[in-house]
Order: structure tokens, then C-alpha cells, then sequence
């Protein structure tokens, strides 16, 4: 599947006609960072389990639950995910299909299959895997969020959208049904939809830098700087390893003037992944290289 990029608008930002080629760059660098945005990034484990379940002995231990209840779909399921934790991708598979051979029906473990085989570029196994866990049980939050990550990546938008929708409408607690719904708001124009979308999931996730940098790039899409460096700075303070936090602060002092300190930012983004465009975009607008 092809993951959603937007287009960024040419031109140079220091070209003749200044305002209007800047509002015009500022646009397009708007449309970049939110399809640079991704709910990908928000929690996505397997199941919700602590950082140790991925450890060596704790799988050593659901193998011993296991060696005493063979026949427990269970005990298969929660260790897949632990080795799904662990990076194991293939003795997680074999866990999650063991489930199922247990008990066919066994909709949490499509969904976990699913999230692996993603994870591994079988989106089309993926999309099967939520398919069934919905058929299975249509109230399965889960597993609608999982598939409409699968149809945003495919550029399937409106598809993806429905599924967000319907997981909220189930009352989900997951931060990533209002956060991916928030960012297919934002490539719509929908700002403040998206705007309410997000703080949904800050509210659910405050700890999560990313809902913050994606209402900050509505609030920016609606020149208000204020509230939109606000949003960035507190996703900068949860976490400075994220580039588009850098990246996306760069941007706020590009729309004030201040060119030396918005290139410091861009680097530092750029430094954290070389291959962040819109940290590379913004070092070209502001100084050349």
C-alpha cells in the first residue's frame, strides 16, 4: 500500500512577490506536515500490555502456562502478543494462528494477527484478519481502527474515515479513532473538526506528543500561531526525539521572519531523520541548502 503524502507548493520563499509566494509556500508546507502527520506513531501495541510482557522471561513463563493448558486459545493469544513486543513476528504469528485453531472465533486474535501482518507488509492478509474479527464481532473497536489505518495508508480516505466513526460511535476509548479522524479533517480543510478531534485524544493521551503537533497544524492552518506553538512546545517537552515537533515550531518562527532561528529547528528535525521533507523543505526556504 502507498502511504499518504501531500504535494508542497514550489517556488522559493525569498523569490520576488514575497507575500504572495510565502502564503502560497506556508500552504503547501501546511499540507506536507499534516500528511506528514500519522496515527501510526500513537500507541499501537498489540494489546495494551507493560514494556516488560516482551521480555524473555515473562515469555518463558506463558510457555510454561501453555505446557500445562495446550488447549487454551488464551494462553496462545497473550503470548503472540508478547512476542509481537518482543519483535518476533513469527512465533507471533504462530501463537495468533494456534488461537484461532482453538477457537475460530476468536475475534481479538484476528485483530492481533492483523496488526503483525501489517507490520510485516501483508496488508492484504491485514485486511482479512479485521475483516473477519468484525464479521466475528461488529462491535470490536479495535479492529475497525486497525483497518482504517490500513485504508489511510491506501490513500482510501473515505473509507478510513468511516471506521474511525464507527469505532467512536462505539464509545471507543482508543486516543487513535479521534486522532486518525482528526488528520483526514485536517487534509479536508475541516480544521475545526479536526481541531475537536484532537483534543479528544489529548484528553485520552496526554502523554502522546503527536495529537498535540496535529492540532497545531489546524490551529496554524487557521493563523492562530499562538495557540499552535503552544501545541508544539508541549509535544517538544513529551518527547524530544520526534522531528516534526522541531520541524513543526521551525515553521512558526518561518511565518514570523526569524529564518536563523526557524533553520536551527529544521536541522534538528533533519538530524533526527534525515529524511523528514518537511525539515528538508523548510532548510531550502530559509537558507538555500
Amino acid at each position: 500500500m502507498t502511504k499518504i503524502t501531500s504535494a508542497l507548493s514550489g517556488g522559493s520563499f525569498m523569490a520576488a512577490n514575497g507575500s504572495a509566494v510565502r502564503n502560497i509556500i506556508l500552504a503547501g508546507t501546511l499540507a506536507l506536515l499534516a500528511g506528514c502527520q500519522t496515527s501510526q506513531v500513537m500507541n499501537q501495541n498489540v494489546v495494551s500490555i507493560d514494556a516488560a510482557q516482551g521480555s524473555e522471561q515473562n515469555i518463558a513463563s506463558l510457555s510454561s502456562v501453555i505446557a500445562a493448558n495446550p488447549n487454551d486459545p488464551g494462553a496462545y493469544n497473550v503470548r503472540g502478543a508478547a512476542y509481537g513486543r518482543a519483535g518476533d513476528d513469527r512465533r507471533a504469528i504462530e501463537d495468533f494462528n494456534q488461537a484461532i485453531a482453538l477457537n475460530p472465533n476468536y475475534y481479538q486474535a484476528y485483530a492481533n494477527r492483523a496488526l503483525i501482518e501489517r507490520s510485516m507488509g501483508r496488508q492484504m492478509d491485514a485486511l482479512n484478519d479485521y475483516n473477519r474479527a468484525i464479521q466475528i464481532n461488529s462491535s470490536y473497536d479495535v479492529a475497525y481502527i486497525g483497518r482504517g489505518n490500513l485504508y489511510s495508508e491506501s490513500g482510501q480516505l473515505d473509507d478510513a474515515f468511516n471506521d474511525y466513526t464507527r469505532a467512536i460511535q462505539l464509545n471507543t476509548t482508543d486516543p487513535r479513532a479521534y486522532h486518525s479522524r482528526g488528520l483526514i479533517y485536517q487534509k479536508r480543510g475541516q480544521q475545526e473538526l479536526a481541531i475537536t478531534d484532537f483534543s479528544k485524544a489529548i484528553s485520552l493521551s496526554p502523554k502522546s506528543p503527536q495529537p498535540y503537533n496535529g492540532r497545531g497544524v489546524s490551529y496554524l492552518a487557521l493563523n492562530d500561531d499562538q495557540n499552535a506553538r503552544a501545541d508544539f512546545d508541549k509535544a517538544l517537552a513529551l518527547d524530544q526525539s520526534v522531528a516534526e515537533s522541531w520541524a513543526n515550531i521551525g515553521l512558526v518562527f518561518e511565518r514570523q521572519g526569524d529564518f536563523t532561528k526557524a533553520a536551527s529547528y529544521y536541522q534538528k528535525a533533519k538530524q533526527l531523520d534525515p529524511n523528514y521533507l518537511p525539515a528538508i523543505q523548510g532548510l531550502q526556504r530559509t537558507i538555500g541548502s
